[in-house]
């Protein structure tokens, strides 16, 4: 019923609380989407990259992306209903963590709405694969909040570095 990337979406952002591999996974997802790059994905992305920034203390990086999250997010209203989430409460918690960003409020984890008992259990079965709580709140894994700059980047700076040869040619 749902793609499994966006599964795999909500259980990194409620079960182990890595929203770099949130972006990561929904990223590619979205990108596979030939000649469908539904706007919907990059809310979702951004939501996720918002709370990134926020974590590592980034706050006018959080800020900006997650208004440009919730901008997104509200245009696209009626497919976020389809993917399970309560669009009000969505965009509510998005306001309500721009406010707290802006107030330069500690970082905290929150779960986004979901209403779909479906989906819910899908991100529990998820979550209990990998040996996570769905909704924990107390992770805390510096790798995790660091991840972009301690990740190994030998495949992307490959692939960066193919891309320039073949555009040079």
């Amino acid at each position: 019923m749902y793609p499994q990337s966006y599964i795999l979406f909500l259980s990194y952002f409620h079960g182990n609380r890595d929203y770099f591999e949130c972006h990561e996974v929904l990223e590619e997802y979205w990108k596979s989407k030939d000649g469908n790059k539904d706007p919907v994905w990059v809310g979702l992305i951004q939501t996720a990259v918002g709370f990134y920034h926020y974590r590592r203390g980034n706050l006018t990086g959080a800020a900006k992306v997650l208004r440009k999250s919730r901008k997104i997010l509200k245009e696209q209203s009626h497919s976020v209903q389809k993917l399970g989430l309560d669009i009000e409460l969505y965009l509510k918690l998005l306001s309500k963590e721009i406010e707290r960003v802006e107030q330069c409020l500690p970082y905290s984890s929150v779960d986004l709405p979901i209403i779909d008992p479906i989906l819910l259990s899908e991100c529990e079965k998820e979550c209990e694969q990998h040996d996570w709580i769905f909704g924990n709140k107390e992770v805390v894994d510096k790798y995790l909040i660091h991840k972009h700059k301690l990740r190994d980047r030998t495949e992307v700076i490959e692939a960066r570095n193919d891309s320039i040869k073949r555009k040079n040619k």
